[in-house]
């Protein structure tokens, strides 16, 4: 997949995009779809596209990089999946459960299951903890506890956020600021969700006492036949096929720009250390925000700033086993302290094509980390180790039916939200506008916003828009901004909130 010829001293790229995943890719689709723009794609990975959304292969079994589901609040982001790929789309169940305390919740929560897990002592307890809440507020609310415990209740934090929040993240529920939860959490109401639990229970369509169809949690969602990664190597073979070129195993390292050509300058390094250089008039970035202000010359002004702005890490130890999962669970989340997995996939429920027959399984096991820490620098045979041992003290697999695994680890997965990202943000963003307007940040990790697939592939459609020329100019950052929890929809009739077709147009 890797171009072997080096552009010509002569050639400039019209738009030069930093990174294969899903924002990457958009928008050099949608770049070779509208326009006989010359784009050129560089990325990092020497064999697969996708970024954090590829779909990675052993021996015959498919597995991601964590799940990715194709669910969508906006019908625009819905139909391009549908035109990039018209073929190959599975209709799956959702279905998840909480591990917690040796025994298994159902998510979303069904009450009367809550209720006999917990004990009606516990669940009585919880629901007291939740009216102190809601009339005894915490204010302001900085941290995810603080917002969490406004929400829920303390007793409902700790048991159902606290643990697995802080396996995520390797940092107390009171470092990570509110705005993590009011993102990812936000539009989930515990009454609502407790009450269209019940009814769910009793057989019930979740109708509101006006008779409206209350909203509640996605019960089924898309996926390729063979991952993600499917998706995403058709979208390359589009844009390859429109005239765009994507270069593979090329990090960019560094980006000049020279004022009196009124071009940028881009260095991209091989894995063995060989450099090459482009020239484009504009540049997309989805590298990680960090990595990309630090590599800009002349240097911002914000370039001390973005170094201090965090990322959490994470390892997939993929196992194979010699028979079907004993759960079809797309996913189980893991709020136990006991052991250090956050979460595990069991990717045949994904689709029966992740396997290479119906008698085997795969189990994608989650470890949460820091590049270089203790569980990231193990040894691959003694991770697989620990996810044979961690599978059997959770109940899940027999050590014996466990016959290969292997371990592929992500760097910079998750942009960390601290006390202080958000004004480093706001300074990058004001100085990129003022003095970058050429130099586009989309993308997750290209906004440190620990947003979905769907909204960094948003954020690059408005891009593509901006740089056709279209008047006034979206506002990218608006993206997610006012949605409503991402897992939420009208169970009949889907109402269009949340992640707008158009989210809000900024004059510039």
């Amino acid at each position: 997949m890797t171009e072997s010829s080096a552009p010509s001293q002569q050639t400039i790229d019209d738009v030069l995009i930093i990174g294969a995943g899903p924002a990457g890719l958009t928008a050099a689709y949608q770049l070779t779809k509208k326009s006989r723009l010359k784009i050129r794609v560089l990325e990092a990975h020497p064999t697969h596209v996708g970024g954090i959304a590829r779909t990675e292969s052993h021996k015959g079994f498919l597995f991601d990089i964590g799940g990715h589901r194709f669910f969508s609040k906006s019908q625009e982001i819905e139909e391009l999946w549908r035109e990039i790929m018209p073929q190959d789309f599975l209709l799956r169940p959702r279905i998840s459960r909480i591990y917690y305390q040796h025994k298994f919740y159902s998510y979303p929560l069904r009450a009367w299951q809550a209720l006999c897990n917990l004990g009606l002592i516990e669940s009585t307890l919880c629901m007291i903890s939740y009216v102190e809440a809601r009339l005894r507020p915490i204010k302001p609310a900085r941290s995810f506890s603080d917002w969490v415990t406004n929400k829920f209740g303390a007793r409902l934090f700790r048991i159902f956020f606290k643990t697995y929040t802080e396996k995520i993240w390797g940092m107390n529920c009171d470092e990570i600021s509110a705005d993590w939860a009011a993102q990812r959490i936000k539009g989930l109401n515990l009454s609502r969700a407790v009450w269209a639990g019940l009814r769910k229970s009793l057989g019930q369509k979740p109708a509101g006492r006006d008779g409206k169809i209350i909203k509640t949690l996605i019960d089924n969602f898309h996926y390729p036949r063979r991952g993600p990664g499917m998706m995403w190597e058709t979208a390359a073979a589009k844009i390859r096929a429109k005239g765009g070129t994507i270069e593979m195993g090329l990090k960019a390292v560094s980006f000049t720009w020279d004022n009196a050509q009124n071009l940028w300058l881009v260095t991209a390094e091989s894995k063995d250390g060989a450099r090459r250089q482009f020239r484009a008039k504009q540049v997309i970035s989805s590298a990680p925000l960090r990595d990309a202000v630090t590599a800009i010359t002349p240097v911002p002004e914000t370039a001390r700033q973005a170094r201090n702005l965090k990322y959490r890490d994470f390892l997939t130890v993929a196992v194979m086993l010699d028979r079907p999962a004993g759960f079809n669970d797309n996913w189980i989340y893991v709020h136990d302290a006991g052991v250090r997995v956050g979460r595990i996939q069991n990717f045949a429920a994904w689709s029966p094509d992740m396997v290479p027959d119906t008698n085997k399984s795969c189990l994608g096991l989650e470890y949460f980390c820091f590049e270089g820490d203790g569980l990231w620098s193990m040894e691959d045979h003694d991770l697989i180790e620990l996810a044979k041992s961690e599978l059997e003290q959770l109940g899940l697999a027999r050590r014996e039916h466990i016959v290969d695994g292997c371990v592929v680890r992500q760097p910079k997965a998750y942009p960390v939200y601290d006390d202080a990202y958000r004004d480093i943000i706001a300074s990058v963003r004001e100085e990129f506008a003022r003095r970058y307007p050429t130099f586009h940040l989309v993308g997750r990790n290209g906004m440190h916003k620990y947003d979905n697939q769907d909204h960094a592939m948003m954020t690059a459609l408005l891009t593509v828009e901006n740089i056709l020329g279209h008047r006034p100019k979206y506002d990218i950052w608006s993206v997610n901004e006012d949605a409503e929890y991402h897992e939420e929809k009208a169970t009949y009739g889907e109402a269009r909130g949340g992640l707008r077709d158009t989210p809000e147009r900024k004059r510039t």
